[in-house]
């Protein structure tokens, strides 16, 4: 499967209210590997950036006067979207700005080019429920190394959400592997070991790990609003 892991900045936080995108990143993935096929563009929003803006990324206006204009090279990026599943932190913000770039050169929304869309804050919030889900959040969780990050930058954004995307799917991935992996040979013999010959070793949580337990399981159930398994299951 082509995945495209994919990031924008923008001169502000509301496309409707008249904010550009000024630069879009994004990272080709194929069967979960990087290609190297990457598109990193920087545009001139014909406007300026807010202050608030500037302090996050920190391209400045002038930096961007002479770059082209989105409406030039949309269609090369729609060709390079085409049919992939796009994978976006906090999807609904990039997805609102790309929505209204197309709509100012006449083109049909996002989602008429792409198979799909995963949103890494939406998956994250479900993993880790009560934390902080920002993309550093993410990487020092998952140790992922961002040390280069100091200012925000989509092409740099997007490398670093592929890494924490493939850490956040990994035992899914590992699952696939050991399948595909397996051996066809047909001379192989598969070897039956009993194992009542040994005496398994029981090992039982102490008041610590349970009460870190406990404190998952509270996390979960607030998070979902009470509708946990074992929260239907005690009231059945």
């Amino acid at each position: 499967m082509r995945q495209i892991v994919l990031d924008t900045e923008t001169t502000g936080l509301s496309a409707e209210g008249g904010d550009r995108i000024i630069e879009l990143g994004c990272v080709e993935l194929y069967a979960r590997k990087l290609t190297g096929k990457n598109l990193h563009f920087y545009f001139n929003p014909e406007r300026d950036s807010h202050e608030d803006a500037l302090k996050v990324h920190g391209i400045s206006n002038e930096f961007l006067r002479d770059k082209p204009k989105f409406a030039e090279l949309s269609d090369e990026i729609l060709n390079y979207l085409a049919d992939a599943e796009l994978i976006i932190h906090n999807a609904a913000f990039d997805i609102g700005f790309l929505n209204k770039e197309l709509e100012r050169v006449g083109k049909k929304p996002l989602n008429a080019y792409v198979s799909n869309v995963i949103d890494t804050l939406a998956m994250a919030k479900e993993m880790f429920p009560g934390k902080r889900n920002s993309l550093d959040a993410l990487c020092d969780r998952l140790e992922v190394d961002n040390s280069g990050r100091t200012l925000h930058g989509a092409l740099l954004d997007a490398e670093l959400l592929a890494d924490v995307y493939i850490n956040m799917t990994r035992g899914q991935e590992a699952l696939l592997i050991d399948a595909g992996d397996a051996p066809c040979d047909s001379k192989s013999v598969a070897v039956s070991v009993d194992l009542r010959q040994y005496a398994l070793p029981i090992l039982t949580a102490n008041a610590q790990e349970l009460a870190a337990h406990e404190e998952v399981l509270l996390q979960l159930d607030k998070a979902s609003g009470g509708k946990t398994v074992w929260r239907q299951a005690n009231l059945a």
